[in-house]
């Protein structure tokens, strides 16, 4: 199939890749310049600015728009949607907030134009390890552009089946999901990252306190000194709370056991957020994601090494960069 991709940055240039490696076409565009080139360069079409992508595209045209939330991704379906015809979709990959969505969806249908949103997960890794979505929309029209979702998704793997599961539609073990109407992808992934801060928070907190065993404040008697790489590596082999992070965490403690090139001061992309608003709304207790997330807003004030160890593993997972100390 064909797929244009409106912003090349750290993932939607991956996406681009995966699906030419799988024999689908790609028109592409980003404000840069050399980001356009170098997609070209592998095989995809480019384009110089929305009018052109669009005319180069086979009707009826899909859109993939992987930019940030907010302003960028509004202003751009704004756009996509005077240029584009009935029957065309927009696809909307980044992290939206769910509500946003609904009222897209609603805007667009009068035009007749579809609207597809896609929580995507898998960061920096995603060219080699492929995407986790979750898909809200159209169901006829998530159907339509399977072939794109399959191909970007995982797929089965060497991950073991679950014992019990029979179901008919295999989507969910190959990572991606039609997760409901307009908005509802978007919603899981919110709650997915919600429940990311939460365990990062939890892998960050212990190993303070295993680092800080070893501080002069303690009896001497009291005191070890802990190997944080040889930790993380024997967590991540067998034990019970071993995860792709944790794979992470011991990848940046084997560079440098203090994490010292990272600040502490640890950013929130807002789906933390929305979560803690979601539950608010729906009268939900959720005090682990809330308090991961009021971490995040403390780190920017007094860095610890468990901010050290949060600012590490969103560094690995999706190359956020942080405040540089």
């Amino acid at each position: 199939m064909q797929l244009g991709i409106i912003g090349l940055g750290r993932m939607g240039g991956n996406i681009a890749r995966r699906l030419m490696k799988d024999g689908h076409t790609t028109v592409v565009y980003d404000r840069s310049a050399d980001a356009v080139s170098a997609l070209a360069a592998d095989g995809a079409t480019g384009a110089s600015g929305l009018e052109d992508l669009v005319a180069k595209l086979e009707k009826p045209a899909a859109v993939w728009v992987m930019l940030p939330a907010g302003a960028p991704t509004e202003d751009t379906i704004t756009a996509l949607a005077g240029i584009l015809k009935p029957g065309d979709t927009i696809i909307d990959g980044g992290n939206t907030f769910y509500k946003d969505d609904i009222r897209r969806a609603k805007t667009l249908e009068p035009k007749g134009l579809n609207y597809i949103d896609v929580g995507t997960s898998g960061g920096v890794w995603g060219l080699e390890r492929g995407y986790c979505m979750m898909i809200g929309g159209d169901a006829a029209e998530v159907q339509r552009l399977d072939p794109i979702f399959r191909t970007l998704a995982p797929g089965l793997g060497t991950i073991d089946r679950t014992a019990g599961r029979n179901k008919a539609d295999d989507r969910a073990e190959h990572g991606y999901i039609h997760a409901g109407p307009a908005g509802a992808g978007h919603f899981v992934k919110m709650v997915h990252n919600g429940i990311e801060y939460g365990i990062m928070q939890a892998y960050a907190e212990g190993f303070d306190v295993l680092k800080m065993k070893g501080s002069d404040h303690l009896p001497p008697e009291q005191r070890y000194t802990l190997d944080m790489a040889d930790i993380a590596e024997v967590w991540r082999r067998g034990s019970v709370i071993s995860s792709w992070l944790l794979d992470l965490t011991a990848l940046a403690l084997a560079n440098d056991a203090e994490l010292s090139k990272y600040s502490g001061s640890v950013a929130d992309s807002g789906e933390g957020r929305w979560t803690v608003e979601a539950a608010v709304e729906e009268a939900v207790p959720i005090p682990v994601l809330a308090t991961a997330l009021f971490a995040r807003f403390r780190s920017r004030e007094e860095h610890t090494y468990a901010d050290r160890m949060l600012s590490a593993m969103r560094f690995g997972f999706g190359g956020h960069v942080e405040i540089p100390q």
